[in-house]
């Protein structure tokens, strides 16, 4: 009887862990008020997309000419190739994931991973018609990107997707303004 008196706290406190390592596995949420892209086509969105702007954190810190790469994986899946120069070394820096739809493929809500069982929200909230420019939220406020096919964004859809970020509670003032 003492031996599961002992063995109880141990059980109880691992599947606590289990459980917050599954909510972190699973963490793909979108911010309030937001809407995924739907319908979106997968097919479209796929090649490379250059960071126009971003909230800046750790990852992309001091990068300039940053580029992402969407293809298709074996699987299934989307393999992500992210890369950018970091402007204090000169040197090119590079993080290869993967992307999972979080419901059907036509909706542009998907969970994405560079760290192996954890995933974070990429929810493209809105496109342009001929998939040119992109407007991309991750799982909350701190995490926003302007993307384009090419190195610069007319400046009438740049204006369209800050108000529009800026009327889901997101500070664009705050945002890094890479160097293409």
């Amino acid at each position: 009887m003492k031996t599961n008196k002992t063995i109880f706290p141990y059980l109880v406190a691992g599947a606590g862990i289990a459980a917050g390592l599954i909510a972190l596995n699973s963490c793909a949420s979108i911010p309030k008020g937001a809407a995924a892209v739907k319908p979106f086509e997968k097919d479209r969105y796929l090649g490379t997309w250059y960071e126009i702007a971003r909230m800046d954190y750790r990852f992309e810190k001091n990068l300039a000419e940053v580029t992402a790469n969407y293809s298709v994986k074996d699987d299934g899946n989307i393999k992500v190739l992210n890369r950018g120069r970091d402007e204090k070394t000169g040197k090119w820096k590079e993080s290869i994931g993967k992307a999972k739809f979080v419901n059907e493929p036509t909706e542009a809500r998907l969970k994405v991973s560079f760290f192996g069982p954890f995933f974070a929200g990429y929810n493209v909230i809105a496109i342009d018609p001929q998939y040119r420019y992109a407007l991309v939220a991750g799982n909350n406020l701190n995490y926003l990107w302007l993307l384009s096919r090419e190195k610069t964004m007319p400046e009438n859809i740049k204006q369209d997707y800050l108000t529009k970020a800026s009327s889901l509670g997101y500070d664009v003032k705050k945002l890094i303004w890479t160097k293409q």
